[in-house]
């Protein structure tokens, strides 16, 4: 969290759990609540021990998957889910004893195998020298721990009646350094044949387990498509918000609070990526363009109608890039997208994530750089769906009085001397390029970042300022 590029909100952990965080410095404690668990955020709060809350106002929520009726738990606790997408082999059925049993024949030499058969016993023995009930408990009972020399040769002493092996040769020299005087050496031929082996990593992939061997098991946490909102209780009182950090909205018709939309599609509907990124070029022609506005029927456009007749017509016409704008959800439609509610998600009236991803990676396959308008300036003052009194304060990602507020827009101005409002702005740059493969961005209004007075006082107003 504290490199300002681990994103927050609701993400798979690999120990069959969902992790929920949010940032509410103000709220006593938090919870989530929606149509996926029945939890009530009267009963299932901070105060019972199952979130936590540090003095930054972060909250931590752990949700679990649930095991099937029917089914047995991993055999390794360190079983590994691809939740994404089902590429890989794990759905073959191959055990673990028998990915042991392939490493012992095919990779470890004869006489290595006594590390793989026990392969626990050695560090188990070692963990309870040092730190089992009968280990030493003081560091006086610890005792001197002898030189490298003393150590080597009562190693020699101990092994010397030890059968042959065709282990590893090695042989120590003094190097005449103070601080280490052994050195170990290895045999220049079994070195040589050493490198030349291939990591075994080939036989580790195979245990991990693809998401339709993940959904045949468990039961998610939070099944796809659930809606949500975090829950607060402040010292004002109760408050449900549409989170920080969510990726997906559903926007209510009747003007109501949203909800937060969870997007973890199964393998057959998530969107399997076709092309790489390319190169820049050495200079750019850019289609500025909005996708709802794009089409000629009296209709919001879709990513899918962008897709298939406007970046086929901006190739012809010679563009190289194009500049989204409007992309980032936001409340009303008259503002062009520039009174941004929920920066991690994609406007829900053009399509869902996997169809932007769509349009992102067609673009790619037609060498057009994909641009996105993004709003760090400000933010849209509306308290249901937005940030604006998040956690029931009134400076919690923006300025408290007149600062806090653009008196010509009716936006909120964040505080960018903040750490945690840092954290959140280079997230969602961050999660628009890892997630999406957005090329660039093109920042909206640098005169409401850089300057108190929002580059009205001491400027005329025109474009060229």
């Amino acid at each position: 969290m504290a490199s300002g590029f681990e994103i927050l909100g609701t993400h798979r952990h690999k120990e069959h759990r969902v992790d929920y965080m949010d940032w509410a410095p103000g709220a006593r404690y938090c919870a989530l609540v929606g149509d996926f668990n029945g939890w009530s955020p009267t009963t299932n709060a901070a105060r019972e021990g199952l979130y936590g809350h540090d003095d930054y106002g972060y909250w931590f929520i752990i949700l679990e998957d649930k095991l099937r009726e029917g089914e047995e738990p991993d055999e390794l606790y360190f079983q590994q889910y691809n939740y994404v997408d089902d590429y890989d082999k794990g759905d073959s059925g191959v055990t673990i004893d028998e990915v042991f049993q392939r490493a012992n024949d095919e990779y470890w030499e004869p006489g290595e195998d006594r590390f793989i058969k026990n392969r626990f016993e050695l560090p188990a023995k070692l963990y309870e020298r040092l730190f089992g009930p009968n280990g030493p408990q003081t560091i006086e009972e610890l005792g001197e721990i002898p030189d490298a020399e003393t150590r080597y040769k009562a190693h020699k002493e101990l092994h010397k009646d030890d059968p042959p092996s065709n282990l590893p040769p090695f042989d120590v020299i003094d190097n005449g350094k103070e601080y280490d005087i052994f050195n170990v050496v290895a045999d220049p031929a079994w070195q040589e044949k050493f490198r030349n082996k291939k990591l075994p990593l080939a036989y580790w992939t195979e245990i991990r387990k693809g998401r339709k061997a993940w959904l045949k098991k468990y039961s998610p946490a939070i099944p796809h498509g659930s809606k949500y909102r975090v829950y607060f209780n402040t010292p004002d009182g109760p408050l449900e918000r549409v989170p920080a950090w969510a990726t997906f909205i559903q926007p209510d018709a009747e003007g109501k609070q949203a909800y937060a939309i969870h997007w973890e599609p199964p393998p057959e509907h998530t969107y399997k990526w076709k092309h790489t990124a390319i190169k820049p070029p050495k200079s750019l022609r850019i289609y500025e363009c909005h996708v709802g506005i794009s089409g000629s029927e009296p209709k919001i456009s879709s990513f899918n109608d962008f897709t298939e007749k406007v970046l086929p017509h901006v190739k012809r016409a010679g563009y190289n890039a194009i500049q989204l704008i409007g992309i980032v959800e936001h409340k009303d439609y008259f503002t062009v997208g520039y009174r941004v509610t929920n920066f991690f998600a994609v406007s829900s009236r053009y399509g869902t994530p996997e169809d932007f991803k769509r349009l992102v990676d067609e673009a790619h396959g037609l060498g057009l750089l994909v641009f996105l308008d993004i709003v760090h300036s400000y933010s849209a003052a509306d308290e249901m769906v937005g940030l604006s009194r998040f956690d029931g304060s009134n400076d919690c990602y923006f300025h408290t009085g007149k600062r806090g507020h653009h008196k010509y827009w009716g936006t909120r101005m964040f505080k960018y001397g903040d750490l945690d409002v840092l954290h959140f702005l280079l997230s969602n740059l961050n999660w628009w390029i890892s997630e999406y493969k957005i090329d660039g961005f093109h920042f909206h209004s640098l005169a409401s970042m850089l300057y108190t007075h929002n580059g009205f006082a001491s400027f005329t107003g025109d474009l060229e300022e």
